[in-house]
């Protein structure tokens, strides 16, 4: 048997983590299923926080929130699928994903979005404060939506997911209103940037914005922003508000 010395010399500096991202998702089955499918043969997660409310839940004996580790944080999870953020593509490779209970649908193109349990939103925040600590490279704008890395095709954790609650504990990026509104009182003034612009704005912050010159492209793009950082309008159509926190976003954390 060789001998292997782990000890005596570490490579310390000239490394880095594997992980730059926290991605969240909702399931949208419930509990039972959602074990049946992230221990499965097709998609996993390393995170599963249940809805406390939820039978199957209750059925398999528990009651309060218990947050449950499927996978090992070294290990490469299939939960992003095709994404990209901030020039890195394949998010697997980089991320840790977190799975969240919650039976959101869509009917025809039309979405239903129920809240989460407050139990979730605790655990949602307490696990992203946990990891955040643990991970530095996980920066506020690397703390993201399914929807932002994968728009168009992904619209989870949905409009109800708590972000700014996550922000007002620490975790995750949010526009400063005060920045905001100045953007917003120049845009109504003088009109919205130009597309392109605003795209090239869209791109800067992190988003895969370079197809999204096309109109269901553009509005897909725009729709999923809206969905984590405007979530009382999320209809896909660039407005001044939407503008104005894109570029207050843009001030704070890309300027």
């Amino acid at each position: 048997m060789i001998d292997i010395n782990y000890s005596a010399y570490r490579s310390l500096v000239s490394c880095d983590s594997r992980v730059r991202f926290l991605v969240f998702h909702y399931t949208a089955v419930d509990f039972s299923h959602s074990i049946a499918a992230l221990t499965g043969d097709s998609v996993s997660a390393h995170y599963l926080i249940p809805d406390p409310t939820d039978p199957s839940y209750l059925a398999a004996g528990y009651k309060d929130v218990t947050v449950f580790n499927l996978l090992d944080e070294n290990e490469r999870a299939w939960h992003a699928g095709l994404s990209a953020w901030e020039n890195r593509t394949n998010l697997n490779d980089s991320s840790i994903g977190v799975e969240v209970v919650n039976l959101a649908m869509e009917n025809a193109g039309t979405f239903t979005f129920p809240a989460y349990a407050p139990g979730q939103i605790a655990a949602i925040i307490a696990l992203a404060a946990n990891i955040v600590q643990r991970y530095p490279t996980i920066t506020p704008t690397r703390i993201v939506g399914h929807s932002d890395i994968a728009f168009g095709r992904k619209s989870d954790p949905g409009p109800q997911f708590p972000w700014h609650a996550m922000y007002l504990h620490g975790i995750g990026a949010w526009p400063d209103e005060s920045e905001k509104q100045i953007h917003v009182a120049r845009f109504m003034r003088d009109g919205l940037p130009q597309k392109q612009h605003i795209i090239d704005a869209f791109h800067r912050y992190g988003y895969d914005a370079n197809e999204a010159i096309s109109g269901a492209n553009y509005q897909a793009l725009v729709r999923a922003f809206q969905l984590h950082f405007r979530p009382s309008n999320f209809d896909g159509n660039m407005d001044v508000e939407t503008c104005g926190i894109l570029y207050a976003l843009i001030s704070k954390y890309r300027g």
